[in-house]
C-alpha cells in the first residue's frame, strides 16, 4: 500500500497530485513511529534518558499532525500546512540532534529518520499552494 496512492485517488487531486508532499507525508508518518519506538526504547536504558524521550516524543507528535494535515487533500490551507512542515523540520531537526548525542543503536536510527523527515519536509514547502 502507498500514501501516494490513495492521495493520488482523492477526488479533488486529479492532476495537482504533489509527489513531494506526499513523500513529506509518507516520512513524516514513518518518523513518527521511529521516535515513538525509540522514546520507549529510552526507558528501557539504564541512564537518564529523559531528554531525549522528551524529544522523540515531541518530534512523534509533531510528525504525526504534519503527516494528517499532509494528506488532507479536501480544501486546502496552504498557510497552515507550510507553517507546520516548518516546524516539522526543525523539531525533526532538534530530535535527531538529541538522538546523536548517546551511541544507542535505536537513537542512532531515529537521528537518520528524524535528518530523512527534516529533509523531505523543507523540500516540500515550496510545492505546497
Amino acid at each position: 500500500m502507498s500514501i501516494h496512492r490513495m492521495i493520488a485517488l482523492h477526488p479533488q487531486v486529479g492532476d495537482d497530485f504533489n509527489e513531494t508532499l506526499a513523500t513529506a507525508a509518507r516520512h513524516a508518518m514513518f518518523c513518527a513511529e521511529m521516535c515513538a519506538s525509540c522514546a520507549d526504547a529510552c526507558i528501557a536504558e539504564p541512564m537518564d534518558m529523559s531528554q531525549c524521550i522528551r524529544s522523540c516524543l515531541d518530534c512523534s507528535d509533531v510528525c504525526t499532525a504534519t503527516a494528517q494535515l499532509a494528506v488532507r487533500r479536501t480544501g486546502h490551507n496552504p498557510e497552515a500546512l507550510r507553517a507546520l512542515l516548518d516546524t516539522c523540520a526543525r523539531v525533526c531537526e532538534l530530535c535527531a540532534e538529541e538522538c546523536e548525542r548517546h551511541e544507542h543503536g535505536h537513537c542512532q536510527l531515529c537521528a537518520e529518520m528524524c535528518r530523512e523527515c527534516m529533509r523531505d519536509c523543507r523540500v516540500s514547502i515550496p510545492t505546497v499552494n
